[in-house]
């Protein structure tokens, strides 16, 4: 009984649970399967970074207000963050890695850099 390779079909020769016939048709079959996931991380890194380089961008000195028009214009999301910390006095601090933000009132912002 000849077993065919997943990719290409081509008569697979080796180990009785080999699947592919070669190391480029096991890769390419494996890019396809894994292709949207890979792609739901890869867009959602790439929008942390540009959050993160706003916050850097305007936070040169580790500790700075800014209003929220100035993040939106730049391309900041909101939505994406990597951690939260609150407060005991109640104020939630939102981390784009060791980037912070708290909201202040006025549409301001606080931006700050955890050490």
């Amino acid at each position: 009984m000849g077993r065919s390779c997943l990719e290409c079909g081509e008569k697979v020769v080796g180990r009785i649970d080999k699947k592919f016939c070669s190391d480029y048709c096991r890769n390419t079959y494996n890019n396809k399967v894994n292709k949207e996931s890979k792609n739901l991380i890869r867009n959602i890194n790439n929008r942390l970074r540009k959050n993160y380089k706003v916050l850097s961008e305007l936070n040169k000195t580790g500790k700075t207000k800014v209003t929220r028009n100035k993040l939106y214009d730049r391309g900041f999301d909101f939505q994406l963050f990597t951690s939260i910390y609150t407060t005991k006095t109640g104020n939630t601090y939102f981390y784009i890695y060791d980037q912070g933000y708290l909201a202040l009132e006025n549409e301001y912002y606080l931006l700050i850099k955890r050490d």
